[in-house]
């Protein structure tokens, strides 16, 4: 089985499906929906940058969105990709939904655009900050944040990666004590603290759009990186809302789609982020990813 994954905020950079949208119809019809829809030019900011504007919350997420479904459309078309299997990290869920024709394109562009837009200002009344820690398991991860105070595990990627959000006073004490204790502290280039209760205003600002959606059956199925199980249509507005608030448990979700059968998996949108973190889990299984026209030949040979 194949599982089709989509990357989450962090992923982009300036010129992400331009090739794409030049050499295939199906690609530049999604980026000009996403124009439409959005009443900007969308497509011109992934594109073109500049990068400040791209890496903005509120223009991130549909940009990544958009650039993940035109690379899922073309390996559709081109080389008959058919998942058994989609999942995301974080915003990358909702590629996955779209993907899974659970959420329609338009939709998931409005719904990622309040929820980029409501993460904004939820970090803005709530500064905070995110740090990976590389190296320790999750235990020793969650010990050292307990000993921090304010800060909660955010991201728990893969065996010897957990990202953790907090104040910005309980990141400084997190990254003194991580050195202290001989543990490698990365910051990220993020503006909030998100995945943590600091942002949980912005689930209350995304709830009426979640409330106006109407989930269709997930084909093929949708399995969430925040329960790490497969996900009904009727649970799936309230799974995106947690999802806010909760850790993404990527390398667990990667180890649920193993034992549902999983054998390769591709990652559609910018980067390879997530297709590295699945050769941390299982070096045995083979991860290849779609971004550009190139990795297409990639993609058949596997």
């Amino acid at each position: 089985m194949i599982v089709a994954m989509f990357p989450g905020q962090g992923a982009q950079a300036v010129g992400m499906g331009r090739a794409l949208a030049d050499e295939f119809a199906s690609a530049r019809r999604v980026f000009e929906e996403a124009d439409d829809v959005l009443g900007y030019a969308l497509s011109a900011i992934c594109f073109e940058g500049p990068a400040e504007r791209l890496t903005e919350t509120q223009i991130c997420q549909p940009a990544l969105v958009a650039t993940s479904t035109a690379a899922f459309r073309v390996a559709q078309e081109e080389v008959g990709l058919r998942p058994g299997l989609v999942i995301g990290h974080s915003l990358g869920e909702y590629s996955a939904l779209v993907a899974a024709g659970a959420m329609g394109y338009a939709d998931a562009l409005r719904i990622v655009a309040e929820r980029g837009a409501a993460m904004r200002a939820a970090a803005l009344a709530s500064p905070g900050a995110m740090v990976a820690l590389l190296g320790p398991g999750d235990d020793d991860a969650r010990a050292l944040a307990a000993q921090a105070g304010d800060v909660w595990p955010a991201n728990y990627n893969c065996p010897g990666q957990v990202v953790v959000s907090g104040t910005v006073e309980g990141i400084d004490r997190l990254v003194a004590l991580a050195s202290a204790q001989g543990v490698r502290a990365a910051r990220l280039a993020v503006d909030g603290a998100f995945h943590s209760p600091l942002v949980a205003s912005a689930a209350d600002r995304l709830r009426p759009a979640l409330a106006a959606w109407e989930p269709a059956l997930p084909d093929p199925p949708f399995l969430s990186t925040t329960t790490c199980v497969l996900e009904p249509a009727e649970r799936l507005a309230e799974v995106l809302l947690d999802q806010l608030t909760s850790p993404v448990r990527f390398g667990d979700g990667v180890e649920a789609a193993i034992a549902l059968g999983a054998e390769r998996f591709v990652e559609l949108g910018p980067g390879r982020v997530l297709s590295g973190l699945v050769r941390r889990v299982r070096r045995d299984l083979p991860a290849a990813q779609v971004g550009e026209p190139g990795d297409l030949a990639a993609l058949v040979a596997a």
